[in-house]
């Protein structure tokens, strides 16, 4: 069954691919087949065609980058979350470069052309062409969402202020489009070109209208979830219950999360990735969540009856990508939260390793619940913590092998900070574990 799954979500990614590459294709056809003469018989008037590719090119990837991450189902379903999210992450600096290239080589061509400075052609462009300054401003908005976006200077900001900062993504795309289909030599005077590039920018706008706003919202409203209780279970660590009507219906999983807004002061305007600590039911979901802010920090303050709005269920990171009688499950710190929550979606028959990293016993969270299923499991679960340093316990591959003698036969499944993961990974390389049966959950920023 999950070998049919893969080859299945294998022939998706390469529909995906293709429709990708299509497009691709088709927004360069846009340049190519309504070029002059003139559009290369100087230096500068082809630098100004090499703008114009650049631009349409940079945008595609803009737009497609959006849509990667506006929650299709089918989409999510088919390539799996973490992967769209991986090629969001790798499309935005070409789009940010090639934007930043056609605004540097539009100025520089028409200066040239003009024979006047740059900083006087670039007051002559912005008042000249229609929407300039709209684009100029969309160009300054994806400039900060592209430096807030890299990882040092993401790890220097509170979540929500890189959130607030990446959404102006949206604004600076939608500023862009008017003075392209008014000013640009592909769309004048080519009513099906223009039509084309029209049609992105709705389906963009329509995905994130349909698939992060109405549905979200109708789905809350339709299961009426609310908060039923706030369990504080260590130093710094909280859990959410939540209690709804026929949750089973959203089809969540062990191991997936979802996007929360509770509605309640300083926590509604800001959707927050939280994965299920438990699997859910029909009507309980929980999450368990560390104090790594001030968004999770007052979450041990919301009072029972407060409403929830959810976007989710998303991730790929379920007990049904697994193709082996053994698994191997890592958490590191809090993101043993997944872990808990996967280790009751596994069939009957399948053994676990749970293997549990913390630098300390306090942050061994839901250690009870871990030895409770443990002991119900009739042997079938085996708990390993390890707490201490790097040092004592490294992850490596020879580390792990003696720890689970089945390390290199098994599906391997890892939640917690990056420098885990990593090592985790590497082990499971050096073990000879193939990359498909190796599942990671990374504590990240979700790119919106």
């Amino acid at each position: 069954m999950a070998a049919k799954e893969q080859r299945t979500k294998s022939s998706r990614v390469d529909w995906a691919a293709l429709i990708t590459g299509l497009g691709l294709g088709l927004s360069v056809a846009l340049q190519i087949t309504t070029m002059r003469r003139s559009d290369i018989s100087s230096v500068y008037s082809s630098i100004n065609t090499l703008s114009r590719l650049c631009a349409l090119i940079g945008t595609y990837f803009a737009l497609l980058g959006i849509v990667l991450v506006s929650r299709i189902p089918w989409v999510e379903r088919g390539v799996g979350h973490d992967r769209l999210v991986t090629w969001h992450r790798k499309l935005g600096p070409y789009s940010l470069f090639l934007i930043g290239f056609h605004v540097l080589f539009v100025i520089l061509g028409y200066a040239g052309q003009d024979h006047v400075a740059l900083i006087v052609e670039l007051w002559r462009l912005l008042h000249q062409y229609l929407w300039m300054w709209a684009a100029l401003a969309g160009f300054i908005l994806m400039i900060m969402a592209g430096v807030t976006s890299y990882k040092k200077a993401r790890a220097k900001m509170s979540y929500e202020t890189w959130w607030m900062i990446h959404v102006y993504t949206y604004l600076a795309i939608a500023l862009s489009f008017m003075h392209q289909v008014l000013n640009g030599p592909m769309f004048i005077g080519h009513p099906l070109n223009r039509a084309y590039w029209t049609a992105l920018y709705v389906f963009m706008a329509a995905s994130i209208v349909i698939w992060r706003i109405g549905i979200p919202i109708a789905r809350s409203f339709r299961h009426n979830l609310k908060v039923h209780k706030v369990v504080i279970e260590g130093p710094g660590v909280v859990s959410v219950i939540m209690r709804g009507r026929k949750l089973h219906k959203l089809a969540a999983e062990g191991g997936q999360f979802f996007g929360w807004r509770f509605l309640a002061r300083n926590h509604f305007l800001i959707s927050h990735p939280y994965s299920l600590s438990a699997a859910p039911t029909q009507h309980l979901m929980r999450i368990t969540v560390k104090d790594l802010g001030d968004h999770s920090r007052s979450l041990a303050f919301l009072k029972p009856g407060t409403r929830i709005f959810v976007e989710g269920p998303y991730g790929a990171f379920t007990a049904g990508r697994s193709s082996r009688r053994h698994v191997v499950l890592v958490g590191g710190g809090v993101g043993i939260t997944p872990i808990r929550a996967i280790m009751e979606e596994f069939r009957d028959g399948v053994q676990m390793d749970v293997v549990y990293r913390a630098s300390r016993n306090e942050d061994l969270v839901l250690k009870q619940e871990l030895d409770y299923l443990a002991a119900q499991s009739q042997g079938s679960i085996r708990i390993h913590y390890l707490v201490g340093s790097r040092r004592d316990h490294p992850m490596d591959a020879k580390t792990l092998n003696r720890l689970v003698p089945l390390f290199a036969d098994s599906d391997i499944y890892i939640c917690g900070p990056g420098p885990l993961v990593d090592a985790v990974r590497q082990a499971a390389k050096d073990s000879g574990v193939p990359k498909n049966r190796f599942h990671d959950e990374a504590f990240a920023f979700h790119s919106e």
